[in-house]
């Protein structure tokens, strides 16, 4: 049996990104969400939203790229205290054993906020920097402390959607994907000598921004594995201004969809299940 996990990313971190993930769970496909700790949304999430939708799975999204940091570590963010490194910044400072002290006390700090509003099905990352090994192996540490036992990995077979795999955005899109899989592999292997878990396979990173059904349905096409494990993941959102992500709400409310998943074998499921 192949299983589907729908995940919404970016939980907390404004209230039309809360809003879109509620009605997304209650009303369409959505089956978990991964919330940001440091964001304005944050406590409208934990307040407003997460008492209507509380037996939805929350993942714990780890960010230290955008907002503010919660520990003011100067390695981390600059001196209004707003996080200042971006992807590449980070694959550098990796090496640097301060740094990475510096990342693991803001990843507890971000951690410790959610745990009095609600338990915490998996970890992922704020445009997947947790994928990066050396913070991959902080992750592992800080979910076997706090007993998670999933953690996202980012396994995305390469597959082509046209005209969308004609866009400039996907040659980008392409690079990520290659970097991930890259990341995937040397993580798996730290995985295995641990009781933590993983997904199999992952949908999001090559059609970022350009999510649809067709994207979504050639992406499970290549996967022909039984007893998969897939995480797909939207960005949704009720404000329209932001149209990719209100496509991407939109989608969430697309039941189709799940009668699409049905006749390709895939069930819905999120991790608490498995």
């Amino acid at each position: 049996m192949k299983k589907v996990i729908i995940n919404a990313d970016d939980f907390g971190y404004s209230q039309e990104n809360n809003e879109a993930i509620k009605l997304g769970y209650k009303n369409g496909i959505i089956t978990s969400c991964s919330l940001l700790t440091n964001l304005n949304g944050f406590e409208n999430a934990v307040f407003t939203i997460l008492p209507e939708i509380n037996d939805i799975d929350l993942g714990f999204h780890f960010n230290i790229v955008e907002g503010r940091s919660i520990t003011k570590s100067t390695l981390l963010c600059n001196d209004k205290n707003y996080f200042n490194n971006n992807y590449i910044q980070l694959i550098q400072k990796s090496k640097n054993s301060k740094f990475l002290r510096a990342v693991e006390n803001e990843f507890r700090a971000q951690i410790e906020r959610i745990l009095p509003y609600h338990n915490i099905s998996h970890i992922d990352s704020h445009m997947h920097t947790h994928a990066i090994p050396e913070i991959f192996n902080i992750t592992i540490k800080l979910a076997e402390e706090y007993k998670i036992k999933y953690i996202r990995s980012q396994k995305e077979i390469p597959y082509f959607v046209f005209p969308k795999a004609l866009c400039p955005k996907f040659s980008v899109n392409i690079i990520k994907n290659i970097l991930l899989n890259s990341y995937t592999n040397i993580n798996i292997k730290q995985l295995k000598e641990t009781k933590i878990n993983t997904n199999t396979n992952f949908i999001g990173v090559l059609y970022t921004g350009m999510m649809d059904e067709k994207a979504i349905l050639q992406g499970l096409k290549k996967i022909k594995e039984d007893n998969s494990l897939i995480e797909i993941i939207f960005h949704p959102t009720i404000d329209i201004s932001k149209k990719k992500n209100y496509i991407e709400f939109l989608l969430t409310q697309n039941n189709n969809l799940i009668n699409e998943l049905n006749k390709l074998d895939f069930v819905l499921t999120k991790y608490s299940e498995n």
